[in-house]
């Protein structure tokens, strides 16, 4: 796996992209070291692979049991320690889950299992200390 960023100004927003495809994605620094806003921070990449990996899991779970779900959403919000390095100390993660007749049982030991048995993500965070949790909540279609 390998990525390369690329300067776009010469403030702090970069260009980033993965070597086994084209996509893009736009990274700037704060505004307190010259970024622009034209771009995610680094922490927010952070968050966003930690959801995106998460869901991608329970996506695909909630196919093989058959959960007539319609619609995904996910919330990642992290908290961080004042002192330098700011690092993430704690997680949390919600899953909004929309569809019919959803089980909630099964529904719930999905996100379990996406969350802390199938993401690599949750698992480097969690390897360094980070508390990660998680809710579910259901709304019918």
């Amino acid at each position: 796996m390998k990525v390369q960023l690329t300067r776009v100004n010469q403030a702090y927003h970069f260009e980033a992209t993965a070597k086994s495809s084209d996509v893009k994605v736009h990274i700037d620094g704060p505004e307190n070291i010259g970024g622009e806003g034209k771009g995610v921070r680094p922490m927010e990449l952070v968050l966003i692979a930690l959801g995106s990996c998460s869901v991608f899991d329970l996506g695909e779970i909630l196919k093989k049991q058959r959960q007539e779900i319609t619609d995904i959403q996910v919330e990642v919000e992290g908290k961080r320690r004042e002192e330098i390095p700011q690092f993430f100390t704690n997680i949390h993660i919600v899953f909004h889950l929309t569809g019919k007749n959803i089980d909630e049982e099964r529904a719930r030991k999905a996100a379990q299992l996406a969350v802390k048995k199938y993401c690599s993500v949750h698992d480097m965070l969690a390897a360094g200390g980070v508390e990660i949790t998680y809710e579910v909540n259901f709304t019918e279609a």
